[in-house]
């Protein structure tokens, strides 16, 4: 069986590394072929990530990104078709929410490849989010459907997916969070060096409705400064130089940091205090290390963290990030409610592929564009 995966995005370094380790266990059966589309293309957003999580080099590089989304998705279509045409795959395997996630669906759903969705059921039901327009038409073109939760599978439901083509597989960052946590690394960086042994809370922005909007950003940033401990951003150099320019000022209390490899932020998030964020995957990764969250967005996809108590959404009010800054610092996070799995999440997602094997189910193969 041979499995095109395609890759182009920090948190889909991180989801395939844990499933292509497993995937490593069946290489009589199984070849998988790494399709990296450059999304995310300079070497601290990349390259760092294939070198410390020892994800195999792609076997196809196509360098497309920095550009807007409609111009990105349709080159990284084109492209990833002629990779299709030359490598025949049984399965496409796609992860998450981004343009490549959708580009890989579509150029492998037009020539008849299944596709297997890991991440699948995901719903913010923000339609200006793109992310939510690639997660909702990825899952319904796929043939697999890998959920990491039940409430996943109950979004799916409400839309008409169901049967067997959906499985509740866990989340692949669960198994990423107990594999690395031992091998995480402290960040070389004078901004901790100088706090001492005093604490710090974590900050990361990243969402365009924040780095775009002055307002937004502006409201963070005061709510940051009302904080009373450091905290530690790290912020990619674009939207910093972004910012400079707009005449945003950064709080005495925030430390400025470089982007970070994934084990570096591995060891702050198990470090922190507290993370604000407005990642998806930082949100659930504070947990998995247990520490409390305060999403600075207006919904989430992990509502689950939400019920439970471990998670606050606050948007952008300066006031209303102090205030649950306050009341989330009493929280216990046990971690002994484990909505997203035990861990195992990629050895069911091999399992659910092998299981649905096309060659055996006598779905079809592409062979050419007219096919």
């Amino acid at each position: 069986m041979k499995i095109v995966t395609v890759v182009g995005a920090r948190p889909q370094f991180i989801k395939a590394a844990v499933v292509s380790r497993a995937l490593a266990g069946h290489r009589q059966h199984v070849k998988e072929v790494l399709v990296h589309t450059g999304q995310h293309y300079d070497a601290n957003m990349s390259d760092v990530f294939f070198n410390e999580l020892d994800i195999p080099r792609p076997a196809y590089h196509l360098g497309i990104g920095g550009g807007p989304h409609g111009q990105n998705t349709g080159r990284m279509i084109e492209s990833i078709e002629i990779v299709l045409l030359s490598e025949k795959p049984d399965w496409m395997l796609v992860y998450g929410d981004t343009d490549s996630t959708l580009a890989g669906a579509l150029a492998a759903s037009k020539l008849h490849i299944p596709v297997a969705h890991v991440e699948a059921g995901l719903r913010s039901y923000n339609r200006r989010m793109p992310e939510e327009i690639n997660r909702v038409l990825t899952d319904h073109l796929a043939s697999l459907l890998l959920v990491p939760s039940e409430g996943a599978k109950d979004n799916l439901r409400s839309e008409g997916i169901i049967g067997s083509k959906v499985r509740v597989a866990g989340d692949v960052m669960y198994d990423a969070a107990l594999y690395y946590r031992e091998k995480a690394r402290r960040p070389a960086t004078e901004a901790l060096d100088a706090l001492g042994d005093n604490g710090f809370a974590l900050c990361t922005i990243h969402r365009a409705e924040n780095t775009d909007d002055n307002g937004r950003l502006q409201g963070i940033l005061t709510g940051l400064a009302a904080l009373p401990t450091a905290v530690i951003l790290p912020l990619h150099p674009r939207t910093r130089s972004r910012m400079a320019a707009a005449g945003i000022h950064f709080p005495d209390n925030v430390r400025v940091i470089d982007p970070v490899g994934y084990l570096e932020m591995v060891w702050l998030e198990a470090n922190c205090r507290m993370v604000l964020t407005d990642s998806g995957g930082v949100q659930k990764e504070a947990y998995f290390h247990g520490k409390p969250c305060i999403t600075l967005r207006d919904e989430t996809e992990w509502v689950e963290l939400v019920e439970i108590g471990a998670n606050r959404i606050v948007g952008t009010s300066s006031v209303a990030i102090g205030q649950a800054y306050e009341q989330m610092l009493a929280c216990e996070i046990s971690g002994a409610v484990q909505p997203y799995g035990k861990g195992h999440a990629a050895d069911l997602v091999i399992e659910a592929l092998l299981e649905g094997h096309p060659v055996k189910s006598g779905a079809r193969t592409a062979v050419s564009v007219d096919d």
